[in-house]
């Protein structure tokens, strides 16, 4: 995971990420919607705001392109599902 030590967020910036996890959760198969999958979305989102991105959509797809690179999950998905 990403560590974003240091990092201050407000109520606004915090209240979109929220929105951008969420979204992004509906998006994932619901045999992965785990709580560790959860973890691991927020923690791209976070590392993408820290860096400035504040694009809804561009929040959402760093974050879920992130996970299906990781091992764990790109496996099961085929490569014509990754590209979309």
């Amino acid at each position: 995971m990403h560590q974003t030590i240091g990092a201050a967020y407000q109520p606004e910036l915090i209240a979109l990420m929220r929105s951008v996890l969420d979204d992004a959760m509906l998006t994932v198969p619901e045999p992965k919607r785990t709580s560790a999958m959860k973890a691991e979305i927020a923690s791209h989102i976070l590392s993408c705001a820290a860096k400035g991105q504040r694009d809804p959509s561009e929040l959402k797809m760093a974050a879920l392109l992130a996970v299906v690179d990781c091992t764990h999950y790109s496996h099961d998905i085929s490569p014509q599902r990754r590209a979309v």
